[in-house]
């Protein structure tokens, strides 16, 4: 496909913070077209200063568009073959293209996720190279629930009392790989009781984000998870002290969906999570992951 020449901006780009501890709006850009170096720069500042960005009234944008847009932050991830339930065209011709849907057409369903409530999580963890970020765009929406919620992991850490700074200072964490953000435990792995045997990636418990060389915590999903060389009840301990502290409202701002929001996030400092909503309803986001890097500590 040939590309379009980059349009020059007719207004200057908007950033508007959220007032929250993480968030901003994003005005005046057209994400159907592509964007012009001086937008690029601006986006990607507002990027590592707000961690999640919304650009609103983004309708009718294509697959293509979503994509387009992403490649401005880096090599773009395959979509998971557990989530391709699209047509096999849909899937053949986007295949860097999630469908996140409850929506079932002809006893099929098109997309993952369902309508029940996605837990706080970062995506992908277990992996190596976790994804950088992700851009989630909405087509279709309940007229209620489904909200996002995302978490500031820069500000969970430097909040941490300094006792507890020192503690987790060098320490790793396994993250488990058996299960989905829903719970749902993947295809071919089996049940895991002791979070001692937890199977996926190891990552710090600290991570320094690398654009911003700031400290976050990064904690991936609490199910299973293990810190490397402490006793199992220890390690839980832990934990639990963290995730509570990391989920405090103060850190936390809301996305409440509208039909053209595409909302971009940093996977590095952030975790996010997502309210059930009615299964009667209808739900239908595209989704785009960025290729991550090593975890640096």
């Amino acid at each position: 496909m040939t590309m379009q020449a980059a349009y020059k901006q007719d207004t200057a780009v908007g950033v508007t913070a959220s007032g929250r501890a993480l968030g901003a709006d994003v005005q005046n850009v057209d994400l159907s077209r592509p964007l012009d170096t001086t937008a690029e720069d601006i986006i990607k500042q507002a990027w590592a200063d707000h961690l999640v960005l919304r650009f609103r009234g983004q309708h009718g944008l294509s697959v293509e568009n979503l994509a387009q847009f992403s490649r401005c932050f880096g090599e773009l991830d395959k979509a998971p073959i557990s989530t391709s339930r699209m047509s096999d065209d849909f899937v053949s011709q986007n295949p860097e293209i999630t469908v996140i849907s409850n929506i079932v057409k002809d006893g099929k369903a098109m997309g993952g996720l369902g309508s029940y409530e996605a837990v706080w999580h970062s995506d992908m963890t277990y992996n190596p190279l976790p994804p950088k970020g992700s851009a989630l765009y909405a087509v279709e929406i309940p007229p209620s629930g489904g909200n996002t919620q995302f978490a500031n992991m820069y500000a969970a850490y430097e909040s941490l009392p300094a006792k507890l700074k020192e503690r987790i200072a060098g320490l790793k964490c396994v993250h488990d790989a058996s299960r989905t953000s829903a719970g749902e435990l993947r295809k071919g792995y089996v049940e895991i009781d002791d979070p001692t045997k937890t199977v996926g990636a190891t990552h710090p418990l600290v991570r320094i984000h690398p654009v911003t060389g700031k400290q976050s915590l990064f904690l991936g999903r609490r199910r299973n998870a293990y810190v490397v060389g402490l006793s199992l009840e220890d390690s839980e301990e832990l934990l639990d002290s963290l995730w509570a502290h990391a989920t405090q409202e103060q850190f936390v701002w809301t996305q409440v969906w509208q039909l053209g929001d595409l909302v971009l996030w940093d996977n590095r400092c952030t975790m996010h999570r997502r309210d059930a909503f009615d299964s009667n309803t209808r739900r239908l986001l595209y989704r785009t992951q960025i290729t991550g890097e090593a975890v640096l500590a």
